[in-house]
């Protein structure tokens, strides 16, 4: 049986436009959930937050995180064991990444010490994200924010 080709491609373009507005219609839903910070479900553990950065030791006494000062973060969630990570990037260059627990048995320093053999000095673009993990593979964005270190 042949089939017109017409009729095929008309049937090819309303596939291939389907598909384009569900791709649409899934990326609009993402967008909104990340800029709500959350996509948990309400009551559950992985439910939103935020979080700002805070001054600890300020080198130049200047308020802002510049290279080889240390911050930490103000997080505010009700999620189970959440952490921060930082990543910093010079250019293309990726020249810091940390991560710190936020919990109470988190055994060791929330404190992010902006400098790495990688870093040496010279200012940055950061991005900061709030997450947690219940097997410590997978994870779930609670929230995310950029900042800029100082030279």
């Amino acid at each position: 049986m042949r089939i017109n080709s017409g009729f095929r491609h008309a049937v090819q373009a309303i596939a291939e436009g389907s598909l384009i507005a569900l791709l649409i219609v899934g990326l609009m839903a993402g967008t909104a959930l990340a800029g709500k910070g959350g996509g948990g479900k309400p009551g559950s553990s992985g439910g939103g937050g935020s979080f700002t950065v805070a001054m600890v030791a300020d080198a130049d006494g200047n308020g802002a995180p510049n290279h080889a000062d240390t911050i930490t973060f103000n997080v505010t969630t009700g999620a189970d064991r959440p952490f921060v990570s930082v990543n910093c990037y010079q250019g293309s260059d990726w020249v810091y990444a940390a991560s710190v627990g936020f919990f109470a048995d988190y055994p060791w320093s929330k404190d992010f010490i902006l400098s790495a053999s990688s870093w040496t000095g010279g200012a940055a673009d950061c991005s900061a994200r709030l997450y947690t993990s219940k097997d410590g593979i997978r994870t779930t964005t609670l929230a995310t924010m950029s900042f800029v270190v100082g030279a």
